[in-house]
């Protein structure tokens, strides 16, 4: 599995307390669950999330209308999961500035026992 943190990129790897904080203090940003459909669950996803699926980034962001500097943060299941990292590549590729991985997903924010929301 290639991660984030294997290969040179430019988008950050970020952690859960950081992404904690950032929803506690009702920063503007995007945070998106990139699961596949055969994965995705709507009862889980962490609170202020939409989901996007990795296949589907580049029309969300046209949809969307973001700005290039828009803030986006991308998850999917677990460390495991290519799809958090091959999301927020797609976006660095298409010239976002200010892209973020949280590659612990799902599954580290459920063992925190932090909320999930249903979509």
């Amino acid at each position: 599995m290639t991660t984030a943190t294997a290969k040179t990129t430019k988008f950050r790897v970020m952690g859960r307390e950081e992404l904690k904080a950032k929803i506690d203090r009702k920063e503007k940003f995007h945070l998106w669950n990139v699961l596949s459909p055969e994965y995705y669950k709507p009862e889980a996803n962490i609170p202020g999330s939409r989901w996007v699926q990795v296949s589907e980034v580049p029309a969300k962001v046209r949809e969307l209308g973001l700005k290039k500097t828009d803030e986006i943060v991308t998850y999917c299941g677990c460390l495991e999961c290519p799809s958090s990292a091959q999301a927020a590549e797609k976006l660095v590729s298409m010239g976002f500035t200010k892209v973020s991985a949280y590659e612990g997903g799902i599954k580290d924010w459920g063992e925190a026992g932090l909320p999930f929301v249903k979509l």
